[in-house]
């Protein structure tokens, strides 16, 4: 049955890419009797995601789905970064929202070691959240994790394999979201020897439009980013895993799993279940080089898996 999903899941985001027409889904289900049983008193689910489009397109997924299935969603799209939107979590102003695993840990918790293994990796952040009253639902079968590229004619230029390489570039700088230098810079000194170098940080302009200008040697991107896909860009190994196990979970309020049941949370981790490398990395593709709508897309797929 696993296959059966994986197949139907990569077959639906593949038409996506493909610029197939987008179908929406109406949500013809009414609203069971104990999704609203706390009454106006239940605690509002209010779904977040942080500032980019694969969070546009996760957020729009866990949105829809709930609301085919009677649920009353409030959506906040593009909050911010891990820091800003975990403020937003902790003050009631969102109740959910989907996150990276290694990211909870290392950035939320602030931990300076990440466990070795996926299953470790979630089982410790899942704890953690269960101190501060919220808890995760189940992860995605992909992981999105931040990773270092370099156009394929820098890399063979300078022999770049591995990020300790990058020591090799004279006048190195990298490219990243913001809040990317206070999180890595010191540590990939103190694992690679990576140090000195100019930080360009991203304002409304791609990573990759960067390097294909030759405006900088490197780029902090991620794994899912469709562009990858083209093979004009080599990644540089992470040998000690600096970037940790990115796997996705959404982070729940524990009393919207309390209030609202088993018909939320089956909801829910029925999604994630169809997250593939090669389910989000279509419907990144959708998004980011087809320029459809996170919403649209979201729909197709919720649809054309039976979710809607």
């Amino acid at each position: 049955m696993i296959r059966k999903h994986n197949r139907r899941a990569a077959k639906a985001a593949f038409s996506i890419a493909l610029g197939v027409a987008l179908v929406l889904g109406l949500a013809a289900a009414a609203p069971a009797a104990d999704t609203q049983a706390a009454g106006a008193k239940a605690t509002p689910i209010i779904v977040g995601t942080k500032n980019f489009p694969e969070q546009y397109i996760l957020g729009q997924l866990y949105k829809q789905a709930l609301e085919a299935q009677g649920f009353d969603v409030q959506y906040k799209e593009n909050i911010a970064s891990t820091e800003l939107i975990d403020t937003s979590l902790r003050s009631g102003k969102i109740t959910m929202y989907p996150e990276y695993t290694g990211i909870m840990l290392s950035v939320t918790f602030k931990r300076k070691t990440l466990p070795k293994s996926a299953a470790a990796t979630y089982k410790l952040a899942k704890k953690l959240y269960d101190k501060r009253g919220q808890t995760l639902l189940r992860q995605t079968p992909f992981q999105d994790v931040d990773v270092l590229a370099v156009t394929k004619a820098t890399a063979k230029k300078y022999g770049l394999k591995t990020i300790r390489d990058l020591r090799k570039v004279p006048n190195l700088d990298i490219a990243g979201f913001p809040e990317w230098e206070t999180r890595w810079r010191g540590e990939i000194g103190t694992r690679y020897g990576v140090k000195g170098f100019d930080f360009v940080p991203l304002a409304g302009i791609s990573a990759y439009t960067l390097l294909d200008q030759k405006k900088v040697v490197a780029a902090d991107v991620f794994t899912t980013d469709p562009q990858l896909l083209s093979k004009k860009y080599v990644q540089l190994r992470d040998p000690q895993n600096m970037f940790g196990f990115q796997h996705v979970a959404p982070v729940v309020d524990k009393k919207l799993v309390s209030e609202y049941g088993a018909k939320f949370t089956s909801t829910i981790n029925k999604v994630t279940k169809l997250l593939t490398v090669k389910a989000i990395a279509a419907m990144n593709r959708a998004v980011g080089i087809n320029k459809k709508d996170p919403e649209d897309v979201a729909a197709a797929f919720l649809k054309a898996n039976r979710l809607t």
